[in-house]
């Protein structure tokens, strides 16, 4: 969260809430993992926050480096692997599952890319205004592909889906990935990831859709007849 360490753990609860409540909609395992987004979002939201704690108070500063590794591995490592994966797993057509592996296996790769870097160079985290700037001294070489390809793992997915609603949820995290590029920068990780996380509350609307479509559909196979004796 950009904004501060009460702000984050209050989102981390919020989300928590949501996470859980998307994880009761669920009828089918391959449900599960789409179901978890708000919830990971949660633990990295706490994360920051522990962040903030550890740049705003000295008797802390024991905790920036892990929790600012920690947040960094949700924001570079999971969320590539873990958005279009889970997205896959809703998938029943296989013409559209083998698309959807394209792009998980792009999503693996600028995972293992970023995390190789994140324990090969050095990071660092900052308070830069109202905002946590994370710095991260990458070879520049492949800064500007590694952002498309980031950006393909996680945008891309949600309009491939057939799933009712989930292009609402590509629209909204391409539009706040673009803001951020744009207006935010500097703050890029910090701030991409507390609009996604934002944005993570559809996936509840969009299991309840599913849930709504699941029910209808077995209502309509299996009518239920009422026959009434005069």
């Amino acid at each position: 969260m950009c904004f501060s360490a009460n702000a984050s753990f209050g989102a981390g609860i919020v989300l928590a809430a949501i996470g859980v409540a998307s994880i009761k909609k669920t009828q089918q395992t391959s449900q599960f993992y789409f179901a978890t987004i708000p919830l990971i979002f949660s633990i990295q939201q706490f994360a920051e926050g522990f962040v903030w704690i550890s740049l705003t108070n000295s008797d802390f500063e024991y905790l920036r480096q892990p929790s600012t590794y920690i947040y960094l591995y949700f924001a570079q490592v999971v969320w590539p692997i873990w958005v279009p994966f889970s997205i896959m797993k809703l998938e029943h057509f296989k013409k559209k599952q083998r698309l959807h592996i394209l792009f998980l296996v792009i999503g693996c790769l600028i995972a293992f890319y970023l995390g190789f870097c994140m324990i090969s160079y050095p990071v660092q985290s900052k308070i830069i205004g109202y905002h946590i700037a994370y710095t991260q001294d990458f070879p520049l070489s492949f800064q500007g592909s590694g952002e498309i390809l980031y950006g393909l793992a996680t945008i891309i997915p949600p309009f491939l889906s057939n799933v009712k609603r989930m292009w609402i949820l590509g629209i909204s995290i391409m539009a706040s990935y673009i803001l951020t590029i744009f207006f935010y920068e500097e703050y890029i990780i910090s701030v991409w990831c507390f609009f996604a996380s934002i944005i993570s509350i559809a996936v509840f609307f969009i299991l309840e859709s599913i849930k709504n479509k699941t029910e209808g559909w077995n209502g309509y196979l299996n009518p239920q007849v009422q026959i009434t004796q005069h």
